[in-house]
C-alpha cells in the first residue's frame, strides 16, 4: 500500500528534528517541562508571536483545540465554526466534553471559510435564555479544504468578531502551510485576525511529537496549567517533545517544509487538471480535493494508492514534507491509465 496521499500524518518526524530529539535523550533533567529544552521552546514561541504569547505543549491537536475552546467558552455558551471544521466532525465530541457542554453551531461559507453575514445571523438569531449565547468563533487556517484566509479576510473577520463580542480560536493544524502561502510572518496572521488562542500545528509538518497551544490573553492563560494537568496533557518527559521546537522556529525550516508540501500539492493539482480532473477547491496549501469517477477511484485503490473520501463528496490528496515530485508523476501516470 502507498499511503503518500492519505494524510500528512503518515510521514514521521523530519530527520532534522529527529537529531534534536536524539540529542536530548541523554542524561537526567528536570521533568514535567521544567527543563532547558522546554524553556527554549517557550522562548522561541514568544520571539515569534510576541510577549503576549503564552505557550503550552500538549500531546495532540484535539487536546489543543478542545482545551483552548474550554478556556474561552463557558458551558452555557456556544461556539460557532464552519460545517467542515475538524472540531465539529473529527474530534468525537471532545470540545463539548472539555467545555462541559458548550454547543457547536455550524456556519456555512464558500471554500471552507466562514461567511461573515451568516456568522452575524447565527450570533444574533436569538438572545433569549433558552438558547446558548455564541461566545467563541473557531476557524481553521489553513482550512479543512486546503484554502487560506488572506490577511485582509482575517481583518474583516476581526472587525465582525469584535462587533459581536466574540473570542477567536484558530485551529492551526496546518498553520505553517498558510504562512508559506501568504509569505508573511506567523505573527501577522494572529494580529490580523485578533486571535485569542492558536492551536499551532507542529506534528503534521514534521517538527516533532507534541503540539503547541498559544493563549494570547494573560487572564485566560492564568491557571491553564491546572487545566492541562487535569486533562492528562502534561508530559512527564517533556524534553522529548519540545527539543526540536526551538531549532525549527528559530531557523524557519518548518515553513520551508510547508512550502515544499504546498509546491507538491500545486504540481499534483496541475497534473490532475491536465487530465481533466480539476480541483474542487482552490489549491493554496498542501491538500488537493477532487472528484474521481467512482470506478477510477476504486481502480486507483486496487493499485495500492490510499486517499480519503472527504467532505463535499470529494477525495482528499495530501502532500507532506517528504512528498517527492517523482511519486506525483507516478500517481498521475496511473490516473491517466485508469481514466483511459
Amino acid at each position: 500500500m502507498d499511503y503518500t496521499f492519505a494524510s500528512d500524518n503518515v510521514m514521521g518526524v523530519h530527520p532534522e528534528s529527529m537529531t534534536h530529539i536524539i540529542a536530548a535523550n541523554t542524561g537526567a533533567v528536570a521533568s514535567y517541562g521544567e527543563d532547558a529544552y522546554t524553556e527554549e521552546a517557550v522562548a522561541a514561541v514568544k520571539a515569534l508571536f510576541g510577549k503576549r504569547a503564552h505557550p503550552f505543549f500538549v500531546f495532540n491537536g484535539g487536546a489543543a483545540n478542545s482545551l483552548a475552546l474550554a478556556s474561552l467558552t463557558r458551558p452555557f455558551e456556544a461556539i460557532a465554526c464552519h460545517g467542515f471544521a475538524h472540531v465539529s466532525l473529527d474530534e468525537c465530541n471532545a470540545p463539548e466534553f472539555f467545555t462541559s457542554g458548550s454547543k457547536l453551531i455550524p456556519v456555512d461559507g464558500a471554500d471552507g471559510k466562514i461567511d461573515l453575514e451568516k456568522l452575524r445571523a447565527a450570533t444574533e438569531a436569538r438572545d433569549d435564555v433558552h438558547f446558548p449565547r455564541v461566545r467563541t468563533l473557531s476557524i481553521t487556517q489553513s482550512t479543512e479544504v486546503g484554502t487560506v484566509y488572506a490577511l485582509d479576510e482575517l481583518g474583516q473577520l476581526r472587525q465582525v468578531k469584535e462587533d459581536l463580542g466574540l473570542r477567536l480560536h484558530m485551529d492551526g493544524a496546518r498553520f505553517a502551510h498558510a504562512v508559506a502561502h501568504l509569505n508573511c510572518a506567523p505573527s501577522e496572521i494572529v494580529e490580523a485576525g485578533g486571535v485569542d488562542a492558536l492551536s499551532l500545528g507542529l506534528v503534521k509538518i514534521g517538527v516533532g511529537l507534541v503540539e503547541c497551544l498559544i493563549l494570547f490573553d494573560a487572564d485566560v492563560a492564568d491557571g491553564f496549567a491546572y487545566r492541562q494537568k487535569q486533562a492528562c496533557q502534561l508530559g512527564s518527559k517533556m524534553r522529548m517533545g519540545t527539543a526540536p521546537i526551538a531549532p525549527a522556529l528559530k531557523t524557519g525550516c518548518w515553513i520551508d517544509w510547508a512550502k515544499h508540501a504546498n509546491d507538491r500539492a500545486k504540481q499534483l493539482a496541475e497534473g490532475l487538471q491536465a487530465l481533466g480532473i480539476p480541483p474542487v477547491f482552490p489549491v493554496q496549501a498542501n491538500g488537493v480535493f477532487v472528484r474521481f469517477p467512482e470506478d477510477s477511484a476504486k481502480a486507483l485503490r486496487e493499485q495500492g494508492w490510499q486517499f480519503y473520501d472527504f467532505v463535499a463528496d470529494t477525495q482528499r490528496l495530501m502532500c507532506h514534507w517528504a512528498t517527492e515530485a517523482a511519486i506525483i508523476d507516478r500517481f498521475l501516470d496511473d490516473v491517466d491509465r485508469v481514466m483511459g
